[in-house]
């Protein structure tokens, strides 16, 4: 009886172990995870910049390891969607060496105005279901910051203007001497609306942005839902990222840099986030 009773705590005592083994190794592995995750888009300031340790701690100045190059060469491999073929181990290299050199270090601040996020959102446009891109950005408000709309896109309002885009369209013009017969020519202009914009001054861009907001207060275009979202970067001299979040399994997940190219100040001027 007591031989089977020894054999019997043995076993459990073994048996216990073994799982309570496999337990921690899950909860090692889960923790592992969840520290490498970017789960949020400050995490991704504070890793790209080394502000963080690798189980998470916030770094602040003075601490030894804030802004440490050594970090912050492991962290910049690995804030990349690494199935993203478009991005090479060379880019990354280059990037890396780019931001992370000595005396030549190049940081992202939240508060800087030259990062944007792209909103893709649902709405109904006069009765029917539409799409509206929506580009938003960091703006000081007194003693802090908020988001704003700084731009635009929809297709429906991009039909409306320039639509030749071949260059052979004929060219049109209001006659220098028209102030001498109270401009008669603008009735014939007026009805033609599909080329008013071709009369207008040499520097006209269209304002998506106001559009948006008059069809908006008119009822027409009527709010519904984002589907999806991500964060352009231009604040890194010479460069241009773009982020987004990926749910996946693994260590390589969250926030991630999924566009990286090489770009002049130029190139910055063109991008329509502003």
């Amino acid at each position: 009886m007591i031989k089977k009773l020894v054999f019997f705590l043995i076993s459990f005592v073994f048996f216990y172990n073994s799982n309570a083994q496999v337990y921690l190794d899950n909860v090692v592995d889960d923790e592992s995870d969840l520290y490498a995750q970017t789960k949020q888009i400050n995490q991704f300031f504070r890793r790209f910049n080394a502000e963080e340790n690798k189980k998470g701690k916030r770094l602040y100045e003075g601490d030894k390891n804030f802004r440490d190059a050594e970090l912050r060469a492991d962290y910049l491999e690995n804030l990349y969607d690494l199935e993203n073929r478009n991005i090479s181990s060379a880019l990354v290299k280059e990037f890396t060496t780019s931001v992370n050199s000595t005396n030549s270090e190049q940081y992202i601040d939240f508060y800087d105005q030259n990062w944007y996020a792209e909103i893709d959102a649902s709405f109904k446009y006069k009765g029917k279901d539409a799409n509206v891109i929506m580009y938003m950005k960091i703006e000081k408000e007194n003693l802090g910051y908020k988001w704003v709309i700084s731009n635009i896109f929809f297709n429906e309002f991009d039909k409306l203007f320039y639509p030749d885009t071949s260059g052979t369209k004929a060219p049109h013009f209001i006659h220098p001497m028209s102030h001498e017969i109270r401009f008669m020519s603008l009735r014939k202009i007026f009805d033609r609306t599909n080329d008013l914009e071709y009369y207008s001054k040499k520097e006209f861009s269209p304002d998506y942005l106001s559009l948006f907001l008059f069809e908006i207060k008119n009822g027409n275009l009527i709010f519904n839902d984002v589907n999806d979202l991500k964060f352009h970067f231009l604040q890194v001299d010479g460069w241009y990222f773009e982020i987004q979040y990926f749910n996946r399994k693994g260590y390589n997940t969250g926030w991630l840099i999924s566009n990286l190219l090489r770009v002049t100040d130029a190139d910055k001027s063109n991008f329509k986030f502003k």
